[in-house]
């Protein structure tokens, strides 16, 4: 498959990762570069996990030191043997002199390496996110070079991963700024997505009537997309949905009665153990 067709899905924690990297940088370091692992299926690169490479950047040369990168990619295997290397990320909003020396090292580690470059420096009021792939460029017998070509681009994430960033994003406001902001439990994350949920509701049914009322005008690709969601809804009755959210909520509350009791044990064991032990040495 051509270069040009692929696509690159990236997850948060790839982004953190990046982040805390460049908060720990060297004070004389002006950008900070490292490794992408992932998967790459139908021309789809995902992007799920990535590791920083020391490197000095100089005038003339490039020193990274590839045996580290090396090892960490081994000791990585070990633990998520389903990753390998799919590119190399940067820090920066541009691709830079010295990007086609390291892009043609990870072009040896696979095949069609993207190079992603993630803007910390927030031009614009944003961190920015591109992927590039590197086209080969030249004549036969003549001088060849190489053209960075931006590709889509976008984020990705698994259901696990929007709890976090959902904790994430209540950090943004004012007045959590300075406050520890600790997970909810369960059945608040359900109140709290029910909530939401019936908003949402509220909105679309006030958006329906303002077009049939002629207030708003229709949108075709809306129309669409809400006779899919329609039709994606199981048909059952109230009953049928009642005892089905018991069923579930049933279940949660096991889960979590379960689990309590587990901890308690195991803190009853902890305080077994150490009067025991005392005992022993009296």
């Amino acid at each position: 498959m051509s270069a040009l067709n692929l696509s690159v899905k990236v997850h948060p924690i790839v982004l953190f990762q990046i982040v805390d990297a460049f908060e720990r940088r060297n004070a004389d370091s002006q950008r900070v570069i490292g490794t992408l692992l992932g998967s790459v299926d139908k021309g789809v690169v995902e992007v799920t996990n990535c590791f920083c490479v020391p490197h000095k950047e100089h005038d003339d040369q490039v020193e990274a030191e590839l045996s580290y990168a090396l090892d960490v990619y081994e000791l990585n295997r070990r633990v998520n043997p389903s990753e390998s290397i799919v590119g190399w990320w940067a820090t920066g909003h541009e691709v830079t002199n010295h990007s086609s020396v390291i892009h043609e090292y990870y072009a040896r580690e696979c095949n069609n390496p993207v190079h992603l470059t993630v803007d910390t420096s927030l031009q614009g009021g944003r961190m920015g996110l591109k992927a590039y792939v590197c086209i080969n460029l030249g004549v036969p017998g003549g001088k060849s070079g190489c053209m960075f070509t931006p590709i889509n681009t976008e984020v990705t994430y698994y259901e696990p991963e929007v709890v976090g960033l959902q904790l994430c994003e209540k950090t943004i406001a004012p007045p959590n700024r300075s406050k520890n902001v600790s997970p909810m439990l369960d059945l608040a994350q359900v109140a709290e997505a029910s909530a939401k949920l019936s908003n949402l509701l509220d909105e679309l049914l006030s958006y329906v009537e303002d077009v049939l009322n002629s207030k708003q005008p229709p949108d075709n690709a809306v129309g669409r997309s809400l006779l899919d969601l329609v039709n994606s809804v199981p048909h059952m009755n109230n009953d049928q949905f009642a005892q089905m959210f018991n069923s579930n909520v049933k279940d949660l509350l096991m889960v979590i009665s379960l689990s309590q009791l587990i901890k308690t044990q195991l803190q009853l064991n902890e305080k077994l153990t150490f009067f025991s032990a005392t005992i022993g040495k009296n």
